[in-house]
């Protein structure tokens, strides 16, 4: 099931290099539907969102906005323990997160204060998925962490909420509910209509055409990141059980048939147990259609000859989840470099973090790892900047800063410092 690759064979490399250059690049008949739609609703508002939803969707949006009431009847209808299992991942979550601080801070020196100034944006939008699965966790890791950091309106828009996800809206404060999904909702929350509020960012994990909508409209408002296939990269030796990690590969599987499910095996035997354990689970899984096809399209097993080469081979795929089943496994763990989050040792598996460790489950894809961070508080925080200088300051440093105006050809600039320095004479 799982197709291999061997460190060491001659197009071994050539192999890798398909893995590593993966990216959350958008097709561009997509990226030209997300544009039409983008416009349609920037133009047309409310008409354009009822109109979409349903020649997508072929669904009346007879109510852009969830009534509060209707809000919290269907959250009532959730069963007790699924209830007290949302309460119980929020407050881990929200636990997590508010030991992740920032503090504003100043210095005065010679005549100079410079201040940094964080506070909390106004206005965020989360974006819930719909359709294949449902994921009242994800309004946890994106609403919780938002109102940790103080934002005052978390809105939520979903194409189709079920009970348990208003019970997590509920759960993590999210403000308002809003029955949109797709480019349209993407741009609902960019550019405001006539019921939805325009937001200072939008987060939150969906298809091909949310990832290309959100591309588009950044700039004009913040995001977070834009989300690839999700992905599992699981470094094992001869001392990790099979069947967990093979169960740990079809977790990954199971989301979407584009899933990237990897194994990096130290050593042929290891890659052929686990092999042999996905091939035997597969065909027990209720969503084998859709972890079958990600397996076959995406899964690899590479093949390496230690533990050492493993690690340099996961900081390569970057990957959004990386597992780390060897001997001595937060020892090896300390040397991953590039990874969304990581998971040490046997036990830990992904679904803990996907669901209740603490730590948000929004994670850079396509090898972002390189270059970007989980979703946290920093992520609905601005710094603004403040500078004070006195009279004295500002002749002290006046003529080094007219140097470097002049270097670039900025005159303006320089006369705007030498007039303060030279108190009043004539330049």
């Amino acid at each position: 099931m799982l197709r291999t690759i061997i460190q060491g064979d001659p197009d071994f490399e050539s192999q890798l290099k398909v893995l590593v250059d993966r990216s959350a690049a958008t097709p561009e008949s997509i990226e030209s539907s997300a544009r039409t739609i983008v416009a349609d609703v920037r133009q047309r508002g409310d008409a354009a969102l009822r109109e979409l939803t349903q020649r997508f969707e072929g669904r009346v949006l007879s109510a852009i906005e969830l009534s509060r009431a209707d809000w919290q009847a269907a959250a009532a209808s959730v069963s007790a323990p699924v209830r007290t299992a949302l309460a119980e991942a929020a407050a881990r979550i929200r636990k997590y997160h508010e030991r992740e601080r920032y503090h504003s801070y100043q210095t005065v020196e010679d005549g100079v204060r410079l201040a940094c100034r964080y506070s909390p944006l106004a206005r965020v939008g989360v974006y819930v998925p719909g359709g294949t699965a449902l994921y009242p966790s994800t309004v946890l890791m994106t609403a919780v962490p938002a109102k940790v950091a103080g934002v005052s309106e978390v809105f939520m828009t979903t194409p189709g909420p079920s009970p348990e996800t208003l019970a997590a809206a509920l759960e993590a404060g999210v403000d308002r509910v809003f029955l949109i999904g797709g480019a349209q909702a993407i741009a609902a929350l960019a550019y405001g209509t006539e019921t939805i509020p325009r937001v200072d960012k939008i987060v939150g994990p969906g298809n091909a055409y949310v990832a290309a909508a959100k591309r588009l409209v950044f700039g004009d408002v913040g995001i977070e990141m834009i989300a690839g296939p999700t992905e599992v990269v699981i470094a094992a030796d001869a001392t990790a059980k099979p069947a967990w990690v093979a169960a740990d590969l079809l977790a990954q599987a199971e989301h979407d048939a584009l899933a990237v499910p990897i194994l990096v095996a130290v050593g042929k035997e290891v890659a052929a147990r686990v092999g042999r354990e996905v091939e035997r689970q597969l065909a027990e899984l209720p969503r084998q259609a859709i972890a079958g096809k990600a397996i076959r399209g995406q899964g690899v097993a590479i093949v390496v000859g230690d533990a050492e080469a493993a690690i340099a081979i996961v900081n390569r795929l970057a990957p959004e989840h990386a597992g780390i089943a060897l001997a001595d496994a937060r020892s090896w763990a300390e040397k991953v470099t590039a990874a969304g989050a990581v998971f040490v040792g046997h036990e830990a598996c992904e679904a803990l973090g996907d669901y209740f460790a603490g730590p948000s489950h929004v994670l850079p894809t396509g090898g972002s790892a390189r270059f970007s961070s989980p979703l946290g508080v920093g992520d609905f925080l601005k710094r603004t900047s403040f500078i004070e200088y006195d009279l004295a300051a500002v002749r002290r440093q006046a003529e080094a800063v007219a140097c470097l105006a002049e270097v670039e050809g900025l005159s303006g600039h320089a006369r705007s410092v030498l007039v303060r320095a030279k108190s009043g004479s004539s330049i």
